[in-house]
């Protein structure tokens, strides 16, 4: 038990062999980050694994299930630091069925190019997932035979 709120986090895509496109969605709440953009996901429950508590919250927040791939490396075993109190880990998740839909704490879903990084750097993104976007557009970028993609030194 490290005391950090663990969370999850979904950077789904439409292909999880070759990603072109990734699935924002904005918040309606809190206040401070209304209007915000982030990975849907939330917390993990007691006694939940995380990557069931990604598929219960993609399934709550958007009405879709998603296969799994691989998780995004973070600095800290716990995940990507989300404030002082929680760590999100998040991992890559393609669409299995469902159509998405903002159901719960979002508004607005968006699917970006990942190949037009300027496109999904603009969005407002919440300040602690910036880092995470950043990371994934290099881990797609590096994954591209091609060498075609996001550059993220901004």
């Amino acid at each position: 038990m490290t005391g950090l709120i663990d969370v999850v986090g979904g950077a789904v895509v439409d292909s999880l062999a070759d990603p072109g496109m990734l699935l924002a969605a904005r918040r309606t709440a809190p206040p401070q980050f209304a209007g915000m953009w982030e990975f849907p996901g939330g917390k993990v429950e007691p006694g939940e694994a995380a990557q069931d508590a990604l598929h219960r919250e993609l399934q709550e927040e958007l009405g879709v299930r998603v296969l799994l791939g691989s998780e995004l490396p973070a600095a800290a075993a716990t995940g990507w630091p989300l404030n002082e109190k929680a760590a999100m880990r998040v991992w890559f998740a393609e669409l299995a069925g469902g159509e998405p839909r903002p159901l719960q704490d979002h508004d607005e879903l968006r699917w970006l190019d990942l190949r037009s990084p300027d496109e999904v750097l603009d969005l407002p993104w919440i300040p602690a997932d910036f880092p995470i976007v950043e990371a994934l557009l290099a881990a797609v970028r590096a994954a591209r035979p091609d060498g075609v993609g996001a550059e993220v030194s901004r």
